[in-house]
C-alpha cells in the first residue's frame, strides 16, 4: 500500500470522493453558519433534545460539541473509508451506552432510537443544503437531490438503515411535515437557544461575542423555518432580508483564500489533497450538471 506523507493510503477517495456533490459544497465557509442552524432546529424535538441534555453538560462543553460534529462531517466527507468507518463505529459506540428519561412519564429511552437518529440527521442535512444554496452556492434542484441521496452514507455511519432516509427534496419535505406535530420549544430548546445568543467566553471578549458572534447566531436563526421562529417565539426578518444577508455574507467568506481557511485544524481538506492530488481540491465549478 503506498501511503501519503500525512499517512493515508494514497488514491482512497473515501465515501463520498471528489466527484460528489458533498465533496465539493462541504469545502463552503458558509457550513459553519449551517452547523448553527443546525442545532436550533436539532433542539425543537423534545425527545432528542433531552438525550443531549441529559447526557453531557452543554453549557460547559457546546463548543466541544460543535467541535466534534464539524470533526465527525470533516472526517466522513474528506477522510479515507477507514477513518470514516471508524468514526461511524465511535459514533454508534457512544450512542449505545447513552439513554435519557422522560420527567413526565418516567419512560427509558435509547438516544439511537431510530426515529431520534433520523429528526438529528434530517436536520443537519437539511440545514446545510439550505444555507448553501440560500447564500448563493450554486446548487440546483438536480444538485440538492444527488447531495440528499449521498447522504444515506452518513446516515448508515450513525446507525440508520439507509433505505429509511430521504433521498430527495420531496421526500425531505414529507419528513419533516410528518414530524411537525412532534416538535416543540420546551425548557431544553430554550435553554439552548440561551447559550447560542450569548455563550459563555472570557470577560476580553465579550465585546467581540457582541460584535461577532451575535450576529452569525441570529443570521443561523433567522435562516430557520416559519415554524421553527413560532415555536421559540422569536420573530425574525421577511425572508427576503434573510436571504440578502445570508447572500452578503456568503459573498463576503468566500473572499477568503480557501488555502486560507483549510489551514485550520484539523485540515481535512489539505489531508485529502495530499491524498488524492490538486484536481481534488474542492470548488463550486465543480458541481458539474
Amino acid at each position: 500500500m503506498t501511503l501519503t506523507r500525512a499517512g493515508d493510503p494514497a488514491g482512497d477517495p473515501g465515501l463520498f470522493g471528489p466527484g460528489s456533490v458533498t465533496w465539493q459544497a462541504h469545502g463552503d465557509p458558509m457550513m459553519w453558519i449551517a452547523g448553527i442552524r443546525a442545532l436550533y432546529l436539532q433542539a425543537l424535538h423534545p425527545r432528542a433534545v433531552r438525550g443531549v441534555m441529559q447526557n453531557s453538560d452543554f453549557r460547559r462543553d457546546a463548543w466541544g460539541r460543535l467541535m466534534r460534529t464539524a470533526g465527525f462531517v470533516g472526517t466522513t466527507t474528506y477522510g479515507t473509508t477507514e477513518a470514516a468507518e471508524r468514526a461511524g463505529a465511535r459514533v454508534r459506540k457512544i450512542h449505545r451506552m447513552l439513554g435519557a428519561t422522560d420527567p413526565d412519564t418516567g419512560e427509558r429511552y435509547g438516544v439511537d432510537e431510530p426515529a431520534l437518529l433520523l429528526w438529528v440527521h434530517c436536520a443537519e442535512i437539511d440545514s446545510y443544503l439550505h444555507v448553501l444554496r440560500r447564500s448563493g452556492l450554486p446548487l440546483t434542484d438536480a444538485h440538492a437531490d444527488r447531495y440528499l441521496a449521498e447522504h444515506r452514507h452518513s446516515a448508515r455511519l450513525v446507525g440508520l438503515d439507509p433505505a429509511t432516509v430521504p433521498a430527495d427534496r420531496a421526500a425531505l419535505a414529507a419528513y419533516f411535515a410528518g414530524v411537525r406535530p412532534e416538535l416543540a420549544a420546551d425548557d431544553d430548546a430554550h435553554e439552548v437557544d440561551d447559550f447560542l445568543r450569548r455563550p459563555p467566553v472570557h470577560p476580553l471578549l465579550v465585546p467581540a461575542r457582541a460584535l461577532l458572534w451575535h450576529r452569525v447566531a441570529q443570521l443561523a436563526y433567522d435562516s430557520l423555518p416559519p415554524y421553527a421562529h413560532e415555536l421559540y417565539g422569536r420573530p425574525a426578518p421577511d425572508p427576503a432580508t434573510v436571504t440578502r444577508r445570508l447572500r452578503a455574507t456568503g459573498t463576503a467568506l468566500r473572499t477568503i483564500p480557501a488555502r486560507l481557511r483549510w489551514q485550520l485544524p484539523p485540515k481535512h481538506i489539505l489531508r485529502a489533497v495530499t491524498r488524492l492530488g490538486p484536481a481534488a481540491r474542492p470548488a463550486p465549478y465543480k458541481f458539474g450538471p
